[in-house]
């Protein structure tokens, strides 16, 4: 193959993803479309164009879609943290099975802000967010720790394992402060189960910078993700440095795992799921991966959003059980086929 047709190829290889990320843009917008008018009201499209020109609070049907902004704009948020968060676990730990809830970081948040709201009663959006942060980033450490014990080190299957054994624990743990503190089960039992409902756009829209800053530096690892994706000695030896690239990606994965969990609460199989499906649309390369789960992250989590308010009107199944309705099929299938070929 001469270097002309090797060129060739690059080029057509790239407009093929850039194509399947034109599509995946297409869907999402066509997915915050019907977040805006499914539900048990349905919102015909002439009245959501009228809408456009300016909101009419006396209009019922604006009513509805002027409530339906909030948790379509916590979709976005929430899903695109999530999802990335996971290609940014899977690509810097080599781990098939990483994400921010199979790892014990949604367990942790979990605890922290339960614990807060324990010990000190009503708190701010801030308040919750740093103590979801800071519930992230102990458990990482934890698993990172137990998980290195032992002559092979941190392997996938070790990871995945200490994850699980500290989400056990941490979940229990959170169940049981709910149940002596009167407050906190008040408050959080609904948080819990993994919620967009009941929140105005702005709630989200705080957490958007953290996000967003948190989405820039796990981008900034997807080259050293491909060079992982190598062994970690073949990464070294091609000049990065593993121990600062994942010490950086992991405070990237804690700042979007933390924000997601403080807004939305602990919604699971969201980073493992999108990932891997998006990695058959675009391949393996984290370059094109990364950005392309800051858009199917968001598609998941308003279908399941959508779907939940769907299945039982005039109630509503929440996001959170209808991610894992659809996440844990996936799971096993994973569990039976994702660990070929990874060092275990």
């Amino acid at each position: 193959m001469t270097v002309t047709e090797s060129s060739r190829q690059s080029r057509t290889g790239a407009a093929a993803k850039l194509s399947i990320l034109a599509g995946l843009l297409v869907l999402l917008a066509c997915g915050v479309l019907a977040s805006l008018l499914f539900g048990a009201r349905m919102i015909p499209f002439d009245v959501f164009v009228d809408a456009l020109d300016g909101n009419d609070p006396h209009n019922p049907e604006h009513a509805v879609l002027h409530s339906r902004v909030g948790r379509t704009v916590g979709a976005l948020v929430v899903g695109a943290a999530l999802g990335l968060a996971g290609a940014g676990m899977q690509g810097l730990t080599r781990n098939p099975l990483a994400d921010p809830g199979i790892l014990g970081l949604n367990a942790g948040s979990a605890l922290a802000v339960v614990l807060l709201v324990a010990l000190g009663g009503a708190v701010s959006l801030n308040s919750m967010m740093l103590a979801a942060f800071s519930g992230a980033a102990l458990v990482m450490l934890l698993v990172y720790l137990l998980a290195s014990i032992g002559r092979d080190g941190a392997t996938p299957i070790k990871l995945a394992l200490a994850g699980a054994a500290l989400a056990v624990g941490l979940t229990a743990l959170t169940n049981a402060v709910m149940m002596v503190s009167r407050a906190s089960l008040d408050e959080f039992r609904f948080w819990q189960v993994g919620t967009l409902a009941g929140r105005d756009f702005s709630y989200y829209v705080g957490a958007l910078p953290v996000v967003l800053i948190g989405a820039l530096i796990v981008l900034l690892t997807a080259r050293a993700c491909n060079a992982v994706a190598l062994g970690d000695e073949t990464a070294t030896a091609l000049g990065f440095n593993l121990g600062r690239m994942r010490i950086l990606g992991s405070l990237g994965v804690v700042l979007l795992a933390g924000s997601a969990t403080a807004v939305a609460g602990p919604i699971s199989f969201v980073g493992l799921m999108i990932p891997h499906a998006v990695r058959l649309l675009v391949g393996s390369d984290y370059r094109w991966l990364m950005p392309g789960t800051l858009l199917a992250g968001p598609i998941l989590l308003l279908a399941a959003d959508v779907a939940g308010r769907l299945i039982l009107p005039p109630g509503e199944i929440q996001v959170g059980v209808m991610c894992a309705v659809l996440g844990a099929p996936l799971f096993i299938v994973l569990m039976r086929r994702g660990l070929t070929g990874v060092k275990l």
